[in-house]
């Protein structure tokens, strides 16, 4: 589950982690009355006006300026607050901003001169260890830094018996050129941010950047924090930090029914159990000159309502030419999955495109016998050649 900077932030302070301070506004009057406040608590005469939206990139995008008056701010907000901002994270479609943080500004005339750097805790899947990945290139998009000076990357992997230790926090201190207090502080920074991470069963956290101030004071300016979604059931207060107008509604239906859903831009939309098996009928589409149009598993519990389910949430995008059902008979019976496509089918009424159903395991024959004989127009497959050339004859 993907946070808001603004809540990210609120999770890092709430650890001891030192922020950019800031205030959400959902409207340019709401923005004013942030930015009045900021004032009085912090004393920043300039503001950050910042576009909330779950993607990178967005100062490029016109997300994020500096005003240096109240009039300005609101000015900002009218202007950022409704946009439809594109970054290369959103694709060339965009995301609608619906609210902005206001932000004290940091980078106030004499605060010079500063330091920026790039931090991130993540787990390497490759070492089964989270890894603090940093750099001193902060501020620029670590996958340019990585493609054109992949020596200015440094990696520190944390034991998880003993987790962070304090030496591994002081080395990344040195490594980003740091001295004196500003070793203690980035220390302190680093201990807090690591125990947020574990604390919260994050998947990632990316500061970028964590700025070093004139007077050796470490904070975070920006906050990307990726909650795993299998943990949430240990989380029932970030239950309420998700924002669905930022996730696609076919993704939303699909987690009401508990289908691992992701939408793709292609024509032959996918029905599978199984993510290894998703992923391999996803290949097959692609080698028979098709393009998948989503990523469906339904899981080893696949019944009639989950099937129907799929098929009405696959059916919402006007993209797609064909179906491909793909189901391997391990747990659930291949009739009993044949049985709901089928059921499916008449209560769905109207399909336009055409389906392809393979079905191997146990029942496979019997399930096949079930769509042969349905009437309906169900293309059936038993081998995997089968189905990939029904796709390429269809598509």
């Amino acid at each position: 589950m993907n946070l808001h900077e603004y809540q990210g932030k609120e999770i890092l302070k709430s650890f001891g982690v030192r922020i950019q301070e800031g205030i959400v506004a959902i409207s340019p009057e709401k923005a004013v009355e942030a930015a009045k406040q900021l004032q009085k608590d912090t004393g920043t005469s300039w503001w950050v006006v910042k576009a909330q939206i779950h993607a990178g990139g967005r100062g490029k995008g016109g997300g994020v300026k500096l005003a240096k008056s109240l009039d300005e701010v609101k000015e900002l907000a009218t202007k950022i607050i409704g946009m439809q901002l594109i970054t290369h994270q959103t694709g060339p479609e965009g995301k609608k901003v619906g609210k902005v943080l206001i932000a004290q500004d940091v980078y106030y005339p004499g605060a010079s001169p500063v330091s920026e750097f790039y931090m991130s805790i993540l787990l390497n899947r490759a070492t089964a260890r989270n890894t603090v990945m940093y750099s001193t290139e902060g501020g620029m998009d670590i996958e340019a830094v990585a493609e054109k000076t992949p020596h200015l990357i440094f990696k520190e992997e944390i034991d998880p018996s003993v987790g962070i230790m304090p030496f591994q926090a002081r080395r990344i201190a040195f490594n980003l050129g740091l001295s004196g207090d500003a070793i203690k502080e980035m220390t302190k920074f680093i201990l807090s941010l690591y125990k947020a991470f574990e604390a919260t069963d994050a998947s990632l956290f990316e500061i970028n950047p964590v700025l070093k101030t004139s007077d050796n004071k470490i904070l975070a300016v920006d906050a990307k924090v990726n909650i795993d979604d299998n943990a949430l059931y240990r989380h029932p207060e970030f239950e309420a930090l998700r924002d669905l107008a930022e996730e696609d509604p076919s993704e939303i239906e699909a987690g009401k029914y508990d289908l691992n859903f992701i939408k793709l831009t292609g024509n032959v939309g996918c029905m599978v159990n199984g993510a290894g098996l998703a992923m391999a009928t996803m290949d097959i589409i692609k080698l028979s000159g098709g393009d998948p149009a989503n990523f469906l598993d339904v899981g080893g519990g696949a019944n009639a309502e989950k099937v129907e389910a799929g098929f009405r949430i696959i059916l919402q995008d006007p993209n797609v030419k064909a179906i491909l059902v793909n189901i391997f008979g391990g747990i659930v019976r291949c009739d009993r999955v044949a049985q709901g496509v089928v059921d499916a089918y008449h209560k769905i009424g109207d399909i336009r495109v055409p389906v392809i159903v393979r079905l191997q395991g146990t029942n496979a024959l019997e399930g096949k016998a079930l769509i042969d004989n349905s009437g309906l127009k169900v293309h059936s497959a038993i081998t995997l050649k089968e189905a990939a050339d029904l796709v390429k004859e269809l598509v």
